[in-house]
């Protein structure tokens, strides 16, 4: 079954299961207007909050923290059988293949760098303008073809076919797709995307930042050559993320940092310089002390999700998403963006704009006058965000950016009553207005404390 098509029967619907314990979930904020409340974090798609299991298993293993790899004492062979459990785990929590590797990086965005430095010469990158920085940049020594957004999951994969058929000269090519919009939320058609590239002789790398915390993701089921993704969106942000998949490409590339665990063995040359043999499987790109807090709590989130079971969590985030919809869909002024359509399959991300407001200004309401945050701007996806926003430029009153939207997601650790609150606080900004002041600062709309 395609990520991007599954469908669930709800029809008969179980009780929804609890969401699950993060840090903060306790965590009172100042209002403007006065008192505290409780923080609604509802901003999951740039960083979630940490679970608190990941939590507490750092907690525990952090007395016992040494080098990696290259120590004899015993917390040093502790930390290195830790570190390589944890590529294990997310080995398995993506359902590797025999033979891929899981290489332990900084964040998706250097996932994506350091498979942009490993791509053979000649290699041509296919993807769509609808891509997050973070996999539309990177290839900067390739030649890239960019693919207009598809209005539909069937258009994306025509898209693809009609340009991967056109290429010339027929040699190495890459595709690169999200599984999960970081905007509309809206899941692609990996697996069909997948065919369509292998078809046609090209690799596939998916950008799992914004599916993974929310669906299982399976490299075997999908058919993927690569996938990368972020641990602080997976619940575990301690500056670690992955990239999994095949090993051809990364072993034939020059290491994507030179240094010391990247080196098998350095010798002087005859001609006065050194001579360096590099090391083979994940070592070679994972050069100098490695993160391993930051795997340990990916692992650590990979158990805990699996455990908590994905079904579960993505039934709870569809009602979510429903409590959203619903009670805003008597409010004109709030539209939702979208490329698939309304009723298109998704992760607990929705963006919008609200008519009459500067999107700058109404995120700003939502924090200082409901304890509510969530995102304002571009999200990183620039041209998506301009298409999907087309002539609506909100150069609109109020402070803050022009030509921007509103982000508000979710998941695994989300009450109810944060989207609740949520719901209740766009009905009234819309009908009532602010209570209170903004000015900008710094480019950012905030209160106006000598109001």
């Amino acid at each position: 079954m395609s990520v991007s098509t599954a469908a669930v029967d709800r029809s008969v619907r179980a009780p929804l299961a609890a969401p699950l314990p993060v840090l903060g979930r306790d965590v009172t904020v100042p209002l403007v207007t006065g008192g505290e409340v409780t923080y609604a974090a509802l901003d999951y798609a740039a960083s979630a909050p940490a679970l608190q299991r990941v939590w507490d298993d750092v907690a525990a293993y952090a007395p016992y923290y040494g080098s990696v790899h290259r120590g004899a004492g015993h917390l040093s062979r502790l930390s290195t059988d830790l570190f390589e459990n944890a590529r294990r785990t997310v080995g398995e929590f993506l359902d590797c293949r025999a033979g891929d590797q899981v290489l332990f990086t900084r964040s998706t965005t250097d996932s994506l760098n350091l498979l942009a430095a490993a791509l053979p010469d000649g290699c041509e990158v296919f993807v769509f303008e609808t891509e997050h920085h973070a996999s539309l940049l990177p290839w900067r020594g390739a030649r890239v073809t960019f693919l207009d957004a598809p209005d539909s999951p069937r258009t994306a994969v025509t898209v693809l076919e009609r340009a991967l058929a056109d290429r010339e000269p027929y040699g190495p090519a890459l595709v690169c797709v999200t599984g999960a919009s970081n905007v509309t939320g809206e899941l692609w058609p990996v697996r069909e995307l997948a065919a369509a590239a292998h078809a046609h002789g090209a690799r596939i790398v998916l950008d799992a930042a914004q599916l993974a915390p929310h669906h299982a993701v399976s490299v075997r089921d999908l058919d993927v050559d690569w996938v990368a993704f972020s641990g602080h969106k997976l619940y575990a942000p301690f500056g670690s993320g992955v990239l999994a998949g095949r090993a051809d490409w990364l072993g034939e590339a020059e290491p994507y940092l030179a240094g010391g665990g990247a080196s098998r063995r350095v010798t002087r040359g005859a001609d006065g310089g050194v001579d360096v043999e590099w090391h083979d499987g994940a070592a070679r790109h994972e050069a100098g002390s490695p993160n391993v807090i930051g795997a340990y709590a990916i692992a650590s989130a990979c158990r805990a999700l699996t455990e908590a079971g994905f079904e579960e969590l993505a039934a709870r985030e569809e009602a979510l998403v429903r409590t959203v919809r619903d009670g805003l869909a008597d409010v004109p002024e709030v539209r939702f963006l979208s490329l698939f359509g309304d009723d298109a399959p998704r992760v607990g991300v929705l963006s919008f704009v609200v008519e009459g407001w500067n999107s700058s200004h109404f995120a700003a309401a939502l924090s200082a006058e409901y304890g509510i945050g969530v995102r304002d701007g571009l999200f990183c996806a620039h041209p998506l965000l301009r298409r999907l926003l087309g002539g609506d430029g909100q150069a609109r009153g109020g402070c803050g950016a022009a030509d921007n939207a509103i982000r508000v997601s979710f998941g695994a650790g989300t009450p109810d009553e944060h989207v609740e609150r949520f719901v209740r606080a766009v009905r009234e900004l819309v009908r009532d207005g602010a209570r209170w002041s903004y000015r900008t600062v710094d480019g950012r709309c905030v209160p106006d404390v000598s109001a």
